[in-house]
């Protein structure tokens, strides 16, 4: 809940606030990165991919959060889900919770409401409204007198529960809990394997279950890896990698759609074996069942496919391949149907009444610090609350989907091959940078895609060190074309002048743009990139790797050594050649990368070239840049 002051008589006061929240924005969106800017005299599709949605980068480096493609609109429990998500401490170390403008009707009941009776003037007090974060939800605990203080609850003695730093208020075995979310409907079921069935044969384990479909009827594909390596230098803030997967046998699609420059693949990743075994541990599972055949029912619902249909299905499956490839434990908060189940089945009647809490109004408040705070994985609850130990079916009914990640490619896919057996093999690439993020007792661990990928980097390498051939490791990528008309590669053109403005691995799309521009003598003049890095000789990717002209193509502005330059400042220093650019015919500005940084400071960068250069004021310059996003010269993907 939030107080607000209104003051309706000094509009001059509210537009000052204005500028200084514009200000203030413009200050914190500055973040580190280093960017490449080459300044040179002549200027000069998957049936999955229909959606415009921007996913570009598809990277992992700032969120663990998966990217995919919307595909019917975002309900309600969506919309209050995704109002949840964590957000950053105060410098008080407090989490913040997340606000949100609610849209109130023009009607003189609503706004007297929310004003209240503001005509004398001065200053008024606006009532408490819901600020989009749930709180409004949450109730008072009520005394229930000396019987609380009595039977006072007893949190869990354990490292897990420790590291959620609950607040438990005044909560006691007798508190009165209302509006508890109802136990959530069990829509997973398991039986024996039908005698007739008993020798279906399973898919390798590196590889998900051929119901994992991405977009029906086509199936994840078992790409072989041919060669990974480690792009960043020891030192470096983040890890990033470089793959090159061999995608020579991909089976034809409809419509004939093909690897297009700035297109990008999805990538199927499998949870952490010992994540997973963890889980089964906790749950009380045998190692004897775990991998044993069972026949899967479900009532309703795509899971355990991606995009599949709403409908009841029986598959052949283990408990492993369900946890492995299906179902997301280490990526999504935890919600207040999670809290319920627990509750359901915890034995130790502190346990219970905590997880009843988080499930209630009265714990509205600790569960939006649960769910604002850092990622909290299934094993660590299954920890906290050890008495609570619900059957595998029934979890899996409330546990999210395990879904794809998305990479942008960063090489042309028309020329890459490579020769094998005497062979050409085609090669894709992309470069994955490594989420990282505190683990309860681990201390790090890493996000779910990234990480995967990670550890098959990990095994190329070491072959490697070793003197093994990394063939004969056989290791595969479990990927599928998936967004060939993202704005990336919607919007990419053969001709016309192109500004490539990008930080970290969101360069690494504008690599393959590179490349097949530098193709034609007609265009070699004409591309621009500006490549942010913190520090060129531990972060700068792909650096050679551009093409013959890339010293003349790139410029690279860093910030180490306490420089603080950014490459939006770069873009507001090359304002003659982004003018010059966004004003040309078929010209197109791209930029790539983290959007709680770089993207919005380089938007607010252009915005005050717009500003500069077209003598425009700043509603006008903010028009001007949207206009040019609508027409498709103006294409920015973050993350």
């Amino acid at each position: 809940m939030v107080q607000a002051v209104i003051t309706p008589s000094a509009p001059s006061a509210a537009m000052a606030s204005s500028a200084a929240v514009r200000a203030n924005d413009k200050d914190r969106l500055n973040a580190p990165a280093s960017s490449t800017l080459h300044s040179d005299s002549g200027f000069n599709d998957s049936p999955d991919s229909q959606s415009s949605q921007s996913t570009g980068g598809f990277s992992e480096s700032d969120s663990e959060s998966p990217s995919t493609p919307a595909t019917e609109p975002v309900s309600d429990d969506a919309l209050e889900e995704l109002n949840q998500q964590k957000l950053p401490s105060g410098p008080d170390g407090e989490r913040r919770r997340r606000a949100s403008t609610v849209l109130i009707s023009q009607n003189s009941e609503d706004v007297q409401r929310i004003l209240g009776n503001v005509g004398n003037g001065g200053t008024q007090l606006v009532e408490k409204v819901c600020c989009g974060g749930g709180c409004c939800m949450g109730q008072p605990l009520k005394d229930t007198g000396s019987s609380s203080r009595a039977h006072p609850v007893e949190p869990p003695k354990n490292k897990a529960f420790e590291s959620l730093k609950l607040r438990l208020d005044n909560l006691s075995l007798d508190s009165e809990l209302t509006n508890i979310v109802p136990l959530p409907e069990k829509t997973v079921s398991f039986s024996p394997v039908a005698p007739s069935e008993v020798d279906v044969k399973l898919g390798p384990q590196d590889h998900p279950p051929r119901f994992v479909q991405p977009h029906a009827p086509y199936e994840v594909y078992r790409a072989p890896l041919h060669h990974a390596r480690e792009l960043t230098k020891p030192g470096a803030e983040k890890r990033t990698y470089h793959f090159d997967i061999d995608v020579t046998d991909y089976p034809v699609e409809g419509g004939n759609v093909d690897f297009v420059v700035g297109g990008a693949i999805g990538v199927c990743p499998k949870n952490p074996d010992e994540e997973v075994d963890d889980i089964f541990d906790c749950l009380g599972i045998p190692r004897a069942i775990r991998d044993k055949k069972v026949t899967l029912h479900t009532t309703k619902g795509r899971w355990p496919t991606i995009w599949g249909k709403d409908e009841p299905r029986q598959l052949i499956t283990t408990r492993r391949e369900l946890l492995n490839w299906c179902s997301d434990i280490l990526s999504y908060p935890p919600t207040k149907p999670l809290f319920r189940l627990l509750a359901e089945y915890a034995t130790e009647p502190n346990e219970k009444k905590i997880l009843m809490f988080l499930s209630s109004a009265q714990g509205q408040g600790a569960f939006c610090d649960l769910r604002t705070g850092a990622h909290i994985t299934l094993s660590q609850l299954l920890h906290a609350f050890p008495s609570s130990q619900p059957p595998l079916d029934h979890l899996l009914s409330v546990l999210n989907t395990l879904m794809p990640r998305f990479y942008s490619l960063s090489q042309d896919p028309q020329v890459s091959c490579t020769v094998k057996g005497g062979e050409c093999r085609r090669l894709i690439e992309i470069a994955v940078t490594v989420h990282e993020t505190d683990d309860w007792r681990r201390g790090k661990r890493t996000g779910v895609g990234s990480g995967f990928l990670q550890r098959l980097a990990h095994r190329v390498m070491e072959a490697e060190r070793e003197g093994i051939d990394p063939h004969t490791l056989d290791l595969h990528v479990p990927m599928f074309r998936g967004l060939m008309s993202n704005p990336l590669a919607r919007e990419f053109a053969s001709d016309g002048p192109m500004l490539l403005i990008g930080a970290g691995v969101g360069i690494a799309p504008f690599r393959g743009f590179v490349q097949r521009r530098l193709k034609s003598a007609n265009c070699a003049n004409k591309v621009w990139v500006l490549q942010g890095i913190r520090d060129s000789l531990l972060d700068e990717l792909y650096s050679g790797e551009w093409g013959v002209h890339e010293d003349k193509v790139k410029k690279v502005v860093q910030s180490r050594r306490g420089e603080s330059r950014y490459v939006q400042e770069e873009v507001r220093h090359q304002a003659d050649l982004v003018w010059f650019v966004i004003n040309a015919l078929d010209g197109r500005v791209f930029v790539c990368g983290s959007s709680k940084g770089m993207g919005e400071g380089v938007e607010a960068a252009l915005i005050d070239v717009a500003m500069a250069k077209g003598n425009l004021n700043r509603e006008e310059a903010e028009s001007f840049w949207k206009r040019k996003k609508d027409a498709g010269q103006y294409i920015a993907e973050t993350w």
